[in-house]
C-alpha cells in the first residue's frame, strides 16, 4: 500500500463518523488543557515568588536568634543571650560587611489626627533602604543609628501616606503608633506586595523605639548584606565565628539568600509537578476514549480489514493503519487543546493582568508530543487485534 492511499484511509476512516471523532478529540483537547495550564500557572507561581524574593538582593545573610537544631524552630523561644542591637554594631566591623538591619516587627495602631488604621509596624536600621534595595520616594530614611539616642522618627510607605494623609505632604507631621508620638520624615517608594504582605502599608521607626514600643528585649532577626568579595558560605562562616566570641555559643540560625532560594526552587519545582501530574488524570480519560472508539472502529471494520488483507496488505501495514489512526486523532484534540488554552490565557490576561502565568514553548511542544503518545498506546491493542485478524473470517463478517 502506498503512503498516499495509507493517509487517504486514515481520512476517510476520520470522517466517516465526524460526532464520534470531534467529541474523542474534546476529551483529548480536555487532557492537554489541564495539564499545560496547570503547569503554567504552577511555573508562573514559581517564577514570582523566585522574583520577590531576589528583588531583595542576592548578597543577604538572614540571622535570628536560636538553634532550629535543638528547638525546632529559630526565635520562637529565649536562648542563652537575646540577639540585641549591639550585635548588630558588632557584625558592621566584619570584613565584606556592606549593611546590617536589625528587625523588630509587629502590628500598631497609627493615628494622624482623625484618621487612624492598624498596619504592620517594622523596626529597623537605617541601612535598611539600601540593604532592601527599597529607596525613599520623598523625604529621607532614618538617620544613623545611636542605640539608645535615637529620635522618635517615622517613615511611611506609600499606601499608609495616602490613608493617613491623602496627598497632603506628611513631612513634619506628627503621628501616634500604639500612643507614642513620632514625628513623619519621609515615604518610600511603592514596592507593592510580597508573598501576601503588602510593602506600601507599613510604618518604619528606629529599632530600638520598637523594642520599647512592643516591650521586646531581642531582635527577631537580623539582615546582613555583604559585598560581592564574599561569598554567602564564607560570610555565614565569619559570622558564626564572631558570635561565638561574644556570645560563647552557637545560639543563632543562618539563612543565606542563596540557601532559600533553593530550597523554595525545589519545592516550586516539586509543586508544579503534582499539579501537573494532576492534570494529567484528565488525559488519561481522553486516552481511554481513544481506545473506546478505536476498538468500536475495529467491530464495525471487520469486513473492510478482510478486504484490506485479500488485496494484499500486510499485518505491519495494517498495524500501522490504525495506529496512524489513533495517533492522528491524538494529535487532532492536541492541537484543539492547545488553542483553547492560548484563548483561555489571553482572556486571563485581560481580566486578571496580575496572575502570575508562565508559558513556554517547550510545554507546547511537550503537550503535541504527550498527546501523539496517548493516542499511540491507546491504538495499541486495537491495532494488534485488527492485524491478527484471519481474513477470510473477517470478510464473512459483511
Amino acid at each position: 500500500m502506498r503512503t498516499i492511499d495509507a493517509l487517504q484511509w486514515v481520512r476517510c476512516a476520520l470522517g466517516s463518523g465526524r460526532q464520534r471523532t470531534v467529541l474523542t478529540a474534546v476529551g483529548i483537547a480536555i487532557g492537554i488543557a489541564a495539564v499545560v495550564l496547570l503547569t503554567a500557572i504552577g511555573e508562573g507561581l514559581r517564577v514570582y515568588v523566585m522574583d520577590s524574593f531576589s528583588q531583595f538582593g542576592s548578597r543577604i545573610v538572614k540571622v535570628t536568634p536560636g538553634k532550629n537544631q535543638t528547638m525546632g524552630r529559630a526565635g520562637v523561644l529565649s536562648t542563652v543571650r537575646p540577639l540585641t542591637i549591639a550585635d548588630s554594631e558588632v557584625m558592621r566591623q566584619l570584613r565584606d560587611v556592606k549593611y546590617v538591619v536589625p528587625i523588630v516587627t509587629g502590628t500598631g495602631h497609627v493615628e494622624a489626627g482623625i484618621r487612624a488604621r492598624d498596619t504592620d509596624v517594622f523596626g529597623v536600621g537605617s541601612d535598611a533602604p539600601d540593604a532592601w534595595q527599597m529607596p525613599v520616594a520623598l523625604g529621607s530614611f532614618l538617620p544613623p543609628d545611636d542605640p539608645g539616642n535615637t529620635r522618635p522618627f517615622a517613615v511611611l510607605g506609600s499606601k499608609l501616606r495616602r490613608e493617613l494623609f491623602g496627598e497632603d505632604n506628611p513631612l513634619g507631621q506628627f503621628i501616634r503608633i500604639g500612643g507614642a508620638r513620632f514625628r513623619v520624615i519621609g515615604v518610600m517608594e511603592s514596592k507593592g506586595d510580597f508573598l501576601g504582605m503588602d510593602l506600601d502599608e507599613i510604618a518604619y521607626i528606629p529599632a530600638d523605639r520598637a523594642l520599647q514600643l512592643f516591650n521586646r528585649v531581642n531582635l527577631q532577626e537580623m539582615d546582613i548584606v555583604f559585598t560581592e568579595q564574599s561569598t554567602s558560605t564564607e560570610m555565614a562562616e565569619r559570622i558564626k565565628k564572631r558570635f561565638r566570641e561574644i556570645h560563647g555559643d552557637d545560639d543563632i540560625t543562618l539563612f543565606t539568600q542563596d540557601d532559600m532560594l533553593a530550597s523554595l526552587d525545589r519545592i516550586l519545582g516539586l509543586l508544579t509537578v503534582a499539579v501537573s501530574a494532576l492534570g494529567s488524570i484528565s488525559l488519561l480519560v481522553g486516552g481511554v476514549g481513544v481506545l473506546t472508539i478505536m476498538s468500536t472502529t475495529l467491530r464495525e471494520r471487520t469486513a473492510e480489514i478482510g478486504l484490506l488483507r485479500a488485496l494484499g496488505t500486510t499485518q505491519r501495514q495494517l498495524l500501522g493503519l490504525f495506529l496512524g489512526e489513533a495517533v492522528l486523532l491524538a494529535m487532532l484534540g492536541g492541537f484543539l487543546g492547545l488553542a483553547s488554552v492560548g484563548a483561555f490565557l489571553g482572556l486571563l490576561k485581560i481580566l486578571v493582568p496580575t496572575m502570575p502565568v508562565t508559558v513556554q514553548p517547550f510545554y507546547f511542544i511537550l503537550s503535541l508530543g504527550l498527546s501523539a503518545v496517548v493516542g499511540l498506546l491507546s491504538g495499541i491493542a486495537p491495532a494488534w487485534r485488527a492485524s491478527q485478524l484471519d481474513p477470510i473470517e473477517a470478510l464473512r463478517a459483511e
